[in-house]
């Protein structure tokens, strides 16, 4: 897929007290996508798999925070996040696709946790990788 301007943003910004990326564009629109929808809808093989039906549920994602984000070329950001996620790079296409369908997105992945009988809790037990 190739970079249009529409959906390239012009500032990218990370709230951290709100735990939200801010995408603002040329056009005036403003995209907010918090750092869970990120993180559980990663673009990675490790999120998305290799094919369709290869997906794999991301739970206990709720307060994951967002620790870098750095360019790569001029096409996508590759986010870090607090949990040791950052295999995914993220096309300004998607993120676009992401903020301007959020709510939909929301839906899918509260449905699947559910059908799942999964948590957006993080579990009692804190690992990270240091």
């Amino acid at each position: 897929m190739s970079s249009n301007t529409t959906s390239v943003p012009g500032n990218i910004n990370y709230r951290k007290s709100t735990n939200i990326l801010e995408l603002s564009y040329a056009d005036g629109t403003r995209l907010e996508l918090e750092a869970e929808l990120l993180r559980v809808y990663s673009p990675s093989a490790e999120v998305r798999g290799h094919g369709a039906g290869q997906e794999t549920l991301q739970t206990g994602k709720k307060d994951v925070r967002i620790l870098d984000i750095q360019p790569s070329g001029s096409y996508a950001i590759k986010i870090c996040f607090d949990d040791g996620h950052d295999s995914g790079l993220y096309a300004w296409e998607y993120l676009y696709e992401l903020g301007l369908h959020k709510d939909a997105f929301w839906k899918d992945y509260l449905r699947r946790i559910e059908e799942a009988g999964a948590s957006r809790e993080p579990s009692l037990i804190s690992i990270r990788q240091l």
